[in-house]
């Protein structure tokens, strides 16, 4: 069986858990290997990155710290993870669901239009570690707040920027299909200063019990709200291993992706479809190797074929405005692109530890598929 994705695995990661229990004593958050990871992340972005449990509860703190509520709209593009929209509808704001483009970047025109009087927020999701253009979306929405779902862009950019460096704050994840991760985990970066005490107090139960630790006050106390954000050090020891290994990590899934390029570009553009991909503007970090076949029958064709060589390949999101709780906030009007990437996308497995056999046999196997259609 080859899997569609395997966690990470560099023979280090024990020995960094083993320090966090039996060296430093100290598994829970806010340790050394949190502080670790921290650093190294805010020297990769040039901001001020706290570690969270998810990118799902970094989403939640920028609600919360964008201080949204009932009565208030956020632009969200519909293809996307539900937890882009759930963490603005759990403070009782309603989603406006933007189009995407063909490769599953927002769709600054239709965000345009959308654009009124109560939008509070605007999230732009960096679908397989791609962009819109940034620099646009952030002229357009003006004073509109711009918050990045990074969650698969970790080491991608857009005019040589990270992505997650462009928004108010930005939502990372280290989910174990991330490029790297820890099992579940996350990170928030704050580019408003402003933001950086309420961020501590919220990911720390709603107490200043940062600031006690750093000795700025004699005790620490209930201060705003909150909840159990902070990630454990023993998540973040298994993560540091990878984060320093992440230029390793990074230039082997160039490999298997360039590979699967060469190879399939022309026969899927041939059969009438196409591959994801960023704009010129865009420095990829390889997350995803997506095909957008031309008709969704070839899509479930492509899944059942691959699946009897033992190979899963599945698809990806299916559109909120489409879903059974998207349909209770959208107005009925269609957003073509991101139908057609809920019937038409299907994903190729992609990891790190993945061997060139492995690699080879989803080509192979594919290229039978595509020569048949």
């Amino acid at each position: 069986m080859i899997p569609f994705n395997k966690p990470v695995h560099l023979g280090t990661e024990l020995s960094a858990m083993a320090e966090a229990i039996l060296k430093n004593g100290h598994v829970a958050g806010g340790g050394p290997f949190g502080k670790r990871c921290e650093a190294m992340l805010e020297k990769m972005l040039e901001l001020r990155t706290l570690l969270v449990t998810s990118c799902t509860h970094a989403l939640e703190m920028a609600a919360l710290l964008l201080e949204v509520g009932p009565g208030d709209e956020f632009i969200v593009p519909s293809y996307t993870f539900v937890s882009t929209a759930n963490a603005f509808v759990l403070r009782g704001a309603k989603p406006v669901f933007a189009d995407v483009d063909a490769h599953g970047n927002l769709d600054l025109a239709h965000v345009e239009r959308l654009l009124g009087p109560r939008t509070k927020a605007v999230l732009v999701v960096h679908y397989a570690g791609n962009s819109c253009d940034m620099e646009a979306l952030l002229k357009l929405c003006g004073q509109v707040p711009v918050v990045e779902d990074a969650a698969q862009a970790l080491s991608a950019s857009f005019d040589g920027r990270p992505l997650g460096t462009f928004g108010v704050c930005s939502a990372f994840s280290f989910h174990e299909t991330k490029n790297i991760g820890c099992g579940e985990g996350g990170a928030l970066t704050l580019k408003d200063p402003n933001l950086v005490d309420r961020a501590e107090y919220l990911r720390d139960k709603g107490t200043n019990r940062r600031k006690f630790q750093s000795g700025l006050v004699d005790k620490y106390t209930w201060v705003d709200v909150g909840s159990s954000y902070v990630l454990s050090d023993l998540n973040a020891a298994y993560l540091s291993t990878q984060l320093e290994a992440l230029a390793r990590i990074q230039h082997r899934r160039r490999e298997i992706y360039s590979a699967y390029e060469a190879a399939l570009a022309e026969p899927v553009e041939r059969m009438g479809g196409y591959l994801i991909q960023g704009s010129a503007r865009n420095t990829g970090n390889q997350h995803l190797f997506a095909i957008v076949l031309r008709q969704p029958e070839h899509r479930a064709q492509y899944i059942a074929h691959m699946r009897k060589h033992d190979i899963i390949a599945p698809f990806h999101y299916v559109a909120l405005h489409q879903s059974p709780m998207g349909q209770r906030f959208h107005d009925g009007s269609r957003l073509p692109n991101s139908e057609r990437l809920t019937t038409n996308l299907v994903r190729l497995p992609l990891f790190f530890n993945m061997t060139d056999a492995e690699r080879d046999e989803v080509i192979g196997r594919t290229l039978e598929f595509l020569r048949a259609l």
